[in-house]
């Protein structure tokens, strides 16, 4: 039983000295080549991804990024892509399958930007064209939710093969103060929302949502930055390794057999031999 409540959680969640993308990228990846933009409209900082190495092996890398200093929160839009972010995410998953690499996705986003001139160049597409291109995708593909995973803005970069989530990370419908504002009529009942929705790493691991919880350091990812990455690591070569033994087709029917049993009562696709 975690020490923390799920409000609390939440606020542990949004720690502005969690590790980040980019945080995880620089520990854990080598010869990093970060891509930018759509080829269609423009760059979006908020999704920053490229092209590495895990351990020697090529990689695809790609995650949401809600920047550190008030400067960079600015830029990133505090971590809620436009769709040319996700223009730019699909992109370099293309690329992927098409050279035959895995993808990881780091999750930790608020929501996409719900603005008017997202809407205008195609906010609701983008993000569904994410989920329909990830559902079909025959490369292995390991999400990650390491801090707020919120709507189809994080589902977006998290149909995977395998979605882990860090301990007090939290992944939900919309945020808790959203939740209240629409329930209740009154967003002062974002803590009462929290214990309601479910969304801690526990609550949707017992439900099937989620594959793994990574353990953080005691009171929360911010504090030991180091713990954080080798548990990080140790993850990612275990569930790549589990992959492997996946071909191209398999892996996309384990991937939509998986979302497809989630909430019916059945249990999920799991690491059987295709």
């Amino acid at each position: 039983m975690s020490r923390f409540t799920p409000e609390e959680k939440v606020k542990l969640a949004r720690h502005p000295d969690r590790p980040g993308t980019a945080d995880f990228i620089d520990a854990l990846f080598t010869d990093f080549f970060e891509q930018r933009g759509d080829r269609f409209c423009g760059e979006d900082p908020s999704i920053l991804g490229g092209i590495a190495r895990f351990h020697g092996r090529p990689v695809t890398v790609v995650g949401h990024r809600k920047g550190k200093s008030l400067e960079e929160n600015l830029r990133c839009n505090f971590g809620m892509p436009s769709p040319e972010g996700y223009r730019k995410a699909q992109r370099l998953m293309k690329q992927a399958e098409k050279f035959g690499r895995p993808i990881i996705t780091f999750v930790d986003t608020p929501g996409a930007y719900p603005g008017k001139e997202a809407e205008e160049r195609g906010q609701g597409e983008a993000i569904a064209r994410c989920l329909a291109l990830m559902s079909a995708l025959e490369v292995p593909i390991i999400s990650v939710i390491t801090g707020e995973g919120g709507s189809g803005g994080a589902l977006a970069l998290a149909v995977a093969n395998r979605v882990l989530m860090l301990e007090h990370a939290v992944y939900s419908v919309l945020s808790p103060e959203g939740f209240a504002s629409i329930l209740w009529k009154d967003s002062s009942r974002a803590d009462e929302a929290c214990g309601v929705m479910k969304l801690t790493a526990q609550d949707l691991r017992r439900g099937g949502i989620v594959q793994g919880v990574l353990r953080e350091p005691e009171g929360g990812a911010h504090t030991d930055w180091q713990a954080v990455f080798r548990t990080m690591d140790a993850a990612l070569t275990r569930e790549l390794a589990g992959l492997e033994k996946w071909k191209g087709p398999a892996l996309a029917r384990q991937r939509y057999e998986m979302f497809r049993a989630m909430g019916q009562g059945l249990p999920p696709a799991g690491r059987e031999e295709p």
